[in-house]
């Protein structure tokens, strides 16, 4: 019974996700899985909705009111390896399937041709090989092509075969020479080789090889010294020759001339090093770098011109020496709480600002050879080392970030070569604020007047206080002191206007004192005060009152006519207004109040 395999996952955007898996060419109608399982906010009744050219119409069964999928017919994966659809649910998020097709064996390895044709020069040396055209089949892992046989045709065991398997996946054939040719006793030989898969059982497929052995140019070419090695500086330029490599071949004619070449398929594949087809002459082709490379190693090639060519190869060692040709490099970690270039103005002396640490390439060994300087600043901070690996960057002098805010340090590190090399690093390092200034208003005393008869909320005074300090260290707040008459006004937090909270009365006090009080929002908050006096003005608000409410007078009848028999008086109020004197607060019509005693 054919196993069904699903995985589940939340996405995160309101979506779930859920995979299948089915074999290939199970039957029709199997089973591949359910989309609701697991996904309780994700019921049927489904709107299925295929992603563009998948198929899923045409090769699988979704039932749209249980949610189960089945396959309509056998898949293929070779064909198509996988199904994408939505689904989407009544209610709940929606649900995105991807079903995928795996592997099985139903493919058999496929050479590209039947038959191959080969030659071989009698002479030619033992482990020699030639590329055979590899088999491919469609199937992945352990179902791909895992060997090669030799099934017939091998007569005396002549050769024999080998593999490797490169990055896309191929096994790659090589045909070896397993013993001595020889035209004269076999000239020719009809090798049927097989390709076999990792199946159980194995599928297999077969080429015919037809090898031809040709009586020439028996003798290859054979170098001096099986190995050459040479050193170069890293500064070398383009063309310069690193060494001569030499190869000699006993045959004569077009088989004895050699041709040299490097084998870019197993060595220099940067084109690092050219050589020359005719000398052998070995030049730097590219700029060297003995940072990135020290080592360079050849596989150089000889080959003859003859016929059916025999070439042989040497291993050449290329060292490459350094110069000082690379300048230190700089790492800067800020030791502050988010590790960005800061210091608050409240940092002690000997307190740390950053951590420094560097390294010269040309070095062998991490932070040797290398000084480190540091400059601007103006004397607050300097530079502290113990072991001249790690440097430390620390406060040298107090801060006032009201007298400067900002610092441009700057680090420099020099090698010991020659000549030498330095680097720098720009370092703009941000002084940060505490509350160590409170607001200060801009007078001391505020003078300013209202009419008594002002409605509440009439604007009397708009005082300001200025904080050096910044962000939340400089946004004041203002309140008024508890003072007798203070609760005739209020003032507004931000902006400090004085209104009128409540009817002014002159004649209860004409010149109302307010303590303004400014607070930062710092922690702890700061705070100032001042003084406002406020000129009550008079109106006319209070109507005359007699001395007494009731007179009794006796009068004799024989009073004379015109006689006075009685006199009252009356009074306004306890305060009377007169012309403006100099420096008084100004009343309404030029008028101003004062008690009368």
């Amino acid at each position: 019974m054919l196993r069904v395999i699903a995985f589940l996952a939340v996405a995160a955007a309101a979506e779930h996700v859920r995979e299948f898996a089915v074999r290939e060419n199970a039957r029709a109608g199997t089973l591949v899985g359910h989309l609701g399982d697991e996904l309780p906010d994700a019921a049927p009744p489904y709107t299925i909705v295929p992603v563009p050219g998948s198929a899923v119409n045409d090769d699988l069964k979704i039932d749209p009111h249980t949610g189960e999928i089945r396959t309509r017919l056998p898949l293929d994966r070779e064909s198509r390896d996988h199904y994408a659809l939505v689904a989407i649910p009544a209610s709940g998020d929606n649900v995105r399937v991807v079903v995928r097709v795996l592997d099985e064996n139903d493919n058999a390895p496929t050479f590209p041709t039947p038959v191959m044709n080969v030659e071989f020069s009698e002479n030619t040396p033992r482990d020699v090989k030639r590329k055979l055209n590899p088999a491919r089949d469609q199937d992945l892992g352990a179902f791909n092509t895992q060997r090669y046989n030799i099934v017939s045709g091998n007569t005396e065991n002549a050769y024999r075969l080998s593999s490797h398997r490169e990055l896309d996946g191929v096994l790659y054939l090589d045909l070896q020479i397993n013993g001595f040719l020889d035209r004269e006793t076999t000239d020719h030989y009809e090798l049927v080789i097989e390709a076999l898969d990792g199946g159980t059982p194995p599928l297999r497929g077969t080429m015919t090889v037809n090898i031809t052995i040709l009586d020439v140019n028996d003798n290859p070419p054979v170098f001096a010294e099986s190995a050459y090695s040479a050193t170069i500086p890293e500064n070398a330029t383009i063309g310069t020759t690193v060494l001569r490599v030499s190869a000699t071949d006993s045959d004569a004619g077009e088989n004895g001339v050699i041709e040299y070449s490097i084998n870019r398929r197993q060595s220099d594949k940067e084109n690092m090093f050219k050589i020359d087809p005719g000398t052998g002459e070995v030049t730097v082709n590219k700029a060297l770098d003995f940072e990135t490379k020290e080592l360079h190693e050849l596989v150089v090639v000889a080959r003859d011109k003859g016929a059916q060519p025999l070439e042989t190869t040497a291993f050449v060692s290329i060292r490459v020496t350094d110069v000082n040709d690379n300048q230190p490099t700089i790492d800067v970690i800020f030791l502050s709480d988010d590790a960005t270039p800061k210091i608050s103005e409240s940092a002690q002396l000997d307190e740390f600002v950053a951590r420094i640490s560097v390294h010269d390439p040309d070095s062998k060994t991490e932070y040797a050879n290398v000084n480190v300087t540091l400059s601007g600043g103006d004397g607050h901070f300097d530079l502290r080392t113990h072991d001249n690996i790690i440097y430390l960057v620390v406060v040298a002098l107090p801060l006032d970030r009201e007298s400067r805010s900002t610092y441009t340090l700057n680090v420099v590190a020099t090698d010991k070569g020659s000549p030498p090399l330095h680097a720098s690093r720009i370092i703009s390092l941000r002084v940060t604020d505490v509350n160590d200034n409170p607001p200060v208003f801009l007078e001391d005393v505020y003078r300013a007047s209202v009419p008594e008869a002002a409605a509440p909320g009439t604007p009397v005074l708009q005082l300001s206080a200025a904080d050096a300090d910044e962000g939340e260290n400089s946004e004041v707040r203002y309140t008024l002191a508890p003072t007798p008459q203070s609760d005739w006004f209020s003032i507004d937090e931000r902006s400090g206007l004085v209104t009128t909270r409540a009817r002014v009365d002159c004649e209860t006090n004409p010149m109302p004192r307010l303590t303004v009080v400014a607070t930062d929002r710092g922690a702890p908050p700061l705070s100032s005060t001042a003084t406002l006096l406020v000129t009550v003005l008079d109106v006319n608000d209070n109507e005359p009152i007699f001395d007494q409410s009731f007179y009794n007078v006796t009068v004799p009848e024989s009073e004379a006519v015109g006689s006075c028999i009685l006199k009252v008086s009356h009074f306004r109020s306890k305060f009377k207004c007169s012309l403006i004197p100099p420096n008084r607060a100004i009343a309404p019509k030029g008028r101003y109040c004062e008690l009368n005693k």
